[in-house]
């Protein structure tokens, strides 16, 4: 049989260089804490020019693997790090917005994920993330606590038990989840009726979570988040609905 050719798929620079930096951190070479040699030194090795190579170190600190300090001192230059949460966030959100998740997706994963992370924190959680988290309750009933502060005190409360369930993944996707829906959440909460009545009803659903994860009710506890993520997010998403069945069809 005559061989049958395929197009070789042709990469920029900078992929070339992500896909080298890439292999050596999955054979182990490259650990979080390693430097990179500057890019005098670099660029050469790997045959690239300093703008390619800058180039992908600029993708790879934008998803969160390299953090870059400028300057000549012994701190300077480019570093391997763990930190997805911010890039991983950045990233659903942006996603989000483009329309590449719908509201509903985003919904189900919410309660899939911290079901899991409240169910786990009440196996797991130290005591002072419980003592951290009660003091974010007392906060978000504070009075005259705005919409803006009580959303982002409510944001970092999922956060933090989601982070005492002792699963790193767990945290960081819920993290980005109810991140990627902050700004929608915030615009639900500043269109209600009654602001001081519904921060005391969605405050009340925290304390009651929270007391939940303390006595180790786990199922209870996850069966109550579900309640609590599809009020609100699930009000959210039936809204959208509305909206597109609205929408005049095209001819």
């Amino acid at each position: 049989m005559p061989v049958e050719w395929e197009p070789v798929r042709q990469s920029r620079t900078h992929e070339l260089v992500l896909r080298s930096i890439e292999e050596r951190v999955f054979a182990g070479e490259l650990r979080a804490g390693d430097r990179l040699p500057p890019e005098r030194e670099l660029a050469p090795v790997l045959g690239v020019s300093r703008s390619a190579l800058r180039e992908a170190l600029r993708v790879l600190e934008t998803i969160g693997v390299l953090v870059a300090q400028p300057g000549r001192g012994p701190d300077s230059g480019a570093r391997i790090v763990r930190n997805p949460d911010d890039a991983l966030g950045r990233l659903l959100r942006l996603h989000f917005a483009l329309g590449s998740y719908g509201l509903h997706d985003v919904l189900e994963a919410r309660v899939t994920l911290e079901r899991s992370s409240f169910e786990a924190a009440a196996r797991h959680a130290a005591d002072e993330d419980l003592e951290a988290a009660a003091v974010l309750l007392a906060r978000m009933g504070e009075p005259g606590v705005t919409v803006a502060e009580f959303n982002d005190l409510d944001t970092r409360f999922h956060v933090l038990i989601a982070g005492a369930s002792g699963n790193a993944l767990t945290s960081t996707l819920t993290s980005a989840v109810r991140e990627s829906v902050r700004p929608l959440i915030l615009r639900a909460l500043e269109e209600v009726p009654d602001w001081p009545a519904t921060a005391r009803a969605l405050n009340d659903q925290h304390t009651a979570l929270l007391g939940l994860v303390r006595r180790g009710a786990g199922a209870e506890a996850a069966d109550l988040v579900e309640e609590h993520i599809r009020g609100l997010h699930g009000t959210l998403v039936d809204e959208n609905a509305e909206r597109d069945e609205a929408r005049p069809g095209e001819d």
